[in-house]
C-alpha cells in the first residue's frame, strides 16, 4: 500500500474509532508541550461534537502558558481517575510510545482499544489502531485532516489549539518540518480568527524572572566536546529551588547550546532525582539524536529527542555524550 493509501485508510480508521466508540479516555506523554497538551484539547472538542462521552488527562500538570487553551482546565491527573476506571477506549496523541503516557494501566479495561495517533517517528504503533505520520510536522498537523474529515464545523477556539500544536512544534515556524502543508494549515487558522503576533508573543517571547535566573544558572555549566560540535548544559534540582522556576520554565534552555555557532548537537541535562537526568537531544541535522535517545530507552524526532537516563551527572554525561559523539561520525 501506498503512503498516501495507508494515510487514507488509517484516517478512515480513525475515523470509525471515533464514531462507533463512546465515553473516552484522552491522554498524551508526561511533561506535555504545547503540540501534546493542544492534541488533547483538540481531540475533546471533536468527540464533543460527535455526542461522546470523554475525559481528558495527562500524568502531569499542563503548563500554565497553555491555559488560554479552550478544554485545557477540563485536563485532569491520571492520580485522581481511579474512581472512573476502567476505561475501554483510550485515543493516545501526540505519544511516541506506551510508557510515555505515564502510569495508566490501572484505569485501563483488560480489552481495551486504544487509537494512537501520532507524528515520532519512533512511535511503535502501540494500542489496536495506530495512525502515525513520521513526516508531519506536528500531531495538531494530522489532527486537523481529521477535522476536515469528520465535516465538523470549525469554531475558533479548535482553531487555537491546533495553531498552538503548529506553532510550539515547528519552533515558530523555523524549524526544517516546517512544510509547505504546515503554512496552508496555518493561514487557514489565522483566516478563522487565530492572532498570529500574540500566539507568538506569549507562547515563543515571553519569559518570567524565574527564566533568566535559571538560564544564568545553566549557562554557568557549558560545556564542549569533540571539538565544539557538541555542547551541553545541566540544571539541578537546586537550581530550580534557588531560582524558584517551575518544571516548564525549562522549555527550550536546550536551544541555547544547540545554537552556538558550529556546535551539531545541544543536549540538556535536567535532574529529577538523586539519580536520574532527563537528557534533552537537539541536533543540526548531521546526527540522528532520536537513535542516540533510543539508546537510553527514549526517542522523537532525527532533530528532537529526549530520554530519561538513571546514575550521577558525571556518568550520565559520560554515557551520553559518548553516544552523540558516535552519532557524528
Amino acid at each position: 500500500m501506498s503512503g498516501a493509501a495507508a494515510y487514507v485508510a488509517e484516517l478512515e480508521a480513525a475515523k470509525r474509532f471515533m464514531r462507533e466508540h463512546d465515553r473516552f479516555l484522552v491522554l498524551s506523554h508526561v511533561s506535555p508541550d504545547g503540540d501534546a497538551i493542544s492534541s488533547t484539547c483538540a481531540i475533546g472538542w471533536m468527540l464533543k461534537q460527535l455526542g461522546k462521552s470523554y475525559v481528558l488527562a495527562n500524568a502531569d500538570p499542563v503548563p500554565g502558558k497553555f491555559a488560554y487553551l479552550k478544554g485545557a482546565d477540563e485536563i485532569r491527573r491520571l492520580a485522581d481517575l481511579s474512581a472512573e476506571a476502567p476505561f475501554a477506549c483510550v485515543i493516545a496523541v501526540d505519544c511516541a510510545d506506551y510508557s510515555r503516557l505515564g502510569d495508566v494501566s490501572h484505569l485501563l479495561a483488560e480489552n481495551c482499544a486504544m487509537l494512537n495517533i501520532d507524528h515520532h517517528p519512533t512511535n511503535d504503533r502501540f494500542g489496536t489502531h495506530a495512525w502515525i505520520v513520521p513526516h508531519a510536522a506536528a500531531t495538531a498537523e494530522i489532527l486537523f485532516d481529521l477535522l476536515e474529515s469528520l465535516e465538523l464545523k470549525w469554531e475558533q477556539s479548535v482553531a487555537e489549539s491546533l495553531y498552538t500544536g503548529l506553532l510550539t512544534d515547528t519552533g515558530g515556524f523555523r524549524y526544517s518540518n516546517t512544510s509547505a502543508k504546515v503554512l496552508r494549515q496555518a493561514a487557514h487558522l489565522l483566516e478563522l480568527g487565530c492572532s498570529a503576533d500574540e500566539l507568538a508573543a506569549h507562547l515563543l517571547e515571553k519569559v518570567t524572572l524565574s527564566q533568566l535566573d535559571l538560564l544564568r544558572k545553566a549557562l554557568s555549566t557549558l560545556s564542549f566536546r569533540r571539538n565544539g560540535k557538541i555542547a551541553w548544559i545541566a540544571v539541578s534540582i537546586q537550581d530550580l529551588v534557588d531560582t524558584g522556576a517551575s518544571p516548564e520554565d525549562l522549555d527550550g534552555l536546550v536551544n541555547y547550546p544547540r545554537n552556538i555557532e558550529g556546535v551539531e548537537v545541544g543536549i540538556l541535562f535536567k535532574q529529577v532525582e538523586t539519580d536520574r537526568y532527563k537528557v534533552s537531544f537537539r541536533s543540526g541535522g548531521s546526527a540522528d539524536v532520536a537513535k542516540v535517545a533510543q539508546q537510553f530507552g527514549g526517542g522523537g524526532h532525527i532533530r528532537a529527542s529526549g530520554a530519561t537516563v538513571a546514575g550521577n551527572l558525571e556518568e550520565v554525561a559520560e554515557r551520553v555524550l559518548a553516544a552523540a559523539e558516535e552519532a557524528l561520525t
